[in-house]
């Protein structure tokens, strides 16, 4: 389904721990607007990434309602367990500390999905009633930086089970990266404010820094006139806020023991849930790093009564004598954040070599840039190379804003509207990956015997040039494969192209380690009296976030396009 006939974008930022949407109307692209009611909560840009299931696995409740509640003396157990931080299961983050879920990961994706869809469309049709959701919506979706073809392919997938989009394949889902739309809506709205970004000629470099609950992600960006370029890789890591609140946990159970910790969450989630949420808001979100005697004491009575139940031996009688209070040291509190805050430090250090320490500005965004205590380590190691640093009036909210700006960018491109209105414009995207195809070579003396096949060939990954790791491709333009491509045989009547993509630098096989299969396309191959002259030209497309590939038999200008449908059973 096409872009052209799209009247409203709708920007959803999902997220590990918290997760939003805003939309706004093609002709009133200045009036975007940020849900911010959410059930009887009002006020809030962001609803939890919480699902509350009944025992047929159907959701009953999601966002803030699904959250654990404070119990009170009569022991409730009827309700299931909250499922959260499920966004975590997708990725490359080690198995041992992905959450462990009752519902298949997916499953969970999806059902928020379609719970945030239903309130999407209840919001929309307030203002449009005649809105067809399916052919005049465009949603645009935001992945972290760190995600892989495969991992967008999932989302791609969880959003059409979701009833987001009712055709797999459409146009009318898009994805952005978080710190591409945190980019996005910089660029808009925050440059100017600090004389950056405002003539045709002055070049401005500036880095988004998107801390979010799960991962932090990173982009470089370099503005020229109304152009703008990235000027290097996406980067990120799982090294968002909750892996502060991971810490707390671990901390605890140095106190009260493993199998104590273990057994709440195995047999009360909702309680070890409510704790979190209390030590967050008493002691995560205050903390600065400045107060000495800042401390935290946790009532395990009062937040987590049935805990006292697992904790045994002398534990237990320590615990007693201190009336099952554990206060938690200023050191304490601290430990609990430095091993991800050096994470982020790190990660922006390594993008500021990138680009030869030129920036102009960082903006921090997203839940965690909100941390004083963040906030403070990250000027004080870059204060001497980076002028301004700095956050948007809502960073919470500039990732999903940027969503549907990035959305409007599309729409734009697509009509080929090119006014004041649309003030500048991504031209170029650095690769995080080298592409390349499966290609069939005669064997030579050097290559590995092993590799030889019966007929005397060898099966090679043969890199696309033009496509290659940290490469500056533009934007909407086909890199195609400079060698002489054609058929394997005189009589074949048609080809198929098998992509891959790796993050190794000298990949030479499509079997090693790091290597990804991303899809295949076929062409047919006529005028066999031709034989081998039949030459062939393939290039891939990487002016969206998902990638489109080409092939043309370059005779009779037959040509194929396609977006892959990737492999996205589990492994």
């Amino acid at each position: 389904m096409s872009l052209k006939n799209v009247q409203v974008i709708v920007g959803i930022d999902f997220m590990t721990t918290f997760s939003g949407f805003s939309y706004c109307h093609i002709l009133s692209r200045d009036n975007i607007v940020t849900n911010d009611k959410w059930d009887e909560i009002t006020g809030q840009f962001k609803t939890n990434t919480v699902l509350q299931y009944d025992d047929e696995f159907e959701v009953i409740k999601w966002g803030i309602p699904a959250l654990a509640k404070r119990q009170g003396r009569r022991n409730d157990n009827t309700e299931t367990q909250p499922v959260e931080l499920f966004k975590l299961c997708l990725g490359n983050l080690e198995e041992n500390l992905k959450p462990i879920l009752t519902v298949n990961y997916k499953k969970a994706i999806t059902d928020y999905l379609r719970e945030m869809g239903k309130l999407i469309k209840e919001r929309i049709e307030c203002h449009w009633e005649d809105l067809n959701i399916f052919e005049e919506v465009l949603f645009v979706l935001t992945v972290p930086a760190e995600y892989s073809e495969k991992e967008k392919a999932i989302m791609r997938d969880c959003a059409y089970k979701a009833g987001l989009i009712n055709v797999k394949s459409t146009d009318l889902l898009q994805f952005t990266t978080e710190p591409e739309a945190a980019a996005v809506y910089c660029m808009e709205h925050c440059l100017k404010e600090h004389d950056l970004g405002d003539t045709d000629s002055t070049e401005t470099t500036f880095m988004i820094v998107d801390c979010g609950g799960g991962t932090v992600d990173l982009t470089t960006r370099k503005i020229v006139g109304r152009s703008v370029g990235e000027i290097t890789e996406r980067s990120g890591d799982y090294c968002g806020s909750s892996f502060v609140d991971q810490a707390f946990l671990e901390h605890l159970k140095t106190i009260l023991g493993h199998v104590a910790i273990n057994k709440l969450r195995e047999n009360h989630y909702k309680q070890l849930q409510y704790m979190v949420q209390k030590f967050c808001r008493q002691a995560k979100f205050l903390f600065t790093g400045d107060d000495k005697k800042f401390h935290y004491e946790l009532d395990i009575l009062d937040t987590a009564r049935d805990l006292q139940k697992y904790v045994t031996g002398d534990t237990e009688e320590l615990m007693e004598s201190k009336q099952w209070l554990i206060d938690i040291k200023f050191n304490e509190i601290k430990s609990m954040f430095d091993p991800v805050v050096k994470r982020i430090l790190k990660l922006i250090d390594v993008q500021l070599e990138d680009c030869n320490k030129e920036c102009s500005i960082m903006f921090l965004v997203g839940g965690f840039s909100q941390s004083i205590y963040l906030q403070k380590k990250i000027r004080e190691k870059f204060k001497d190379v980076v002028k301004i640093i700095t956050l948007p009036t809502h960073p919470i909210a500039t990732v999903v804003r940027g969503a549907t700006l990035y959305g409007l960018g599309l729409y734009d491109n697509v009509n080929n509207i090119d006014s004041e209105n649309v003030r500048l414009k991504l031209t170029t995207r650095k690769l995080k990956f080298t592409y390349g195809i499966k290609i069939f070579d005669t064997w030579k003396k050097s290559d590995p015997k092993e590799r030889k096949t019966p007929k005397g060939e060898i099966i090679r990954f043969l890199p696309i040039e033009g496509a290659t790791k940290g490469k500056e491709v533009k934007i909407d333009e086909d890199v195609i494969v400079d060698n002489l491509l054609g058929p394997n045989n005189p009589f074949q009547t048609a080809a198929t192209f098998h992509v891959y993509y790796t993050r190794e630098a000298n990949a030479k096989y499509c079997d090693e380690p790091g290597m990804e299969y991303l899809g295949k396309l076929k062409i047919n191959l006529p005028d066999v009296h031709l034989g081998y002259n039949r030459p062939l030209k393939f290039g891939l497309s990487f002016g969206r976030m998902e990638i489109k590939a080409t092939a043309r038999y370059t005779i009779n200008g037959q040509s194929r396009l396609k977006t892959f449908d990737i492999d996205i059973e589990d492994d």
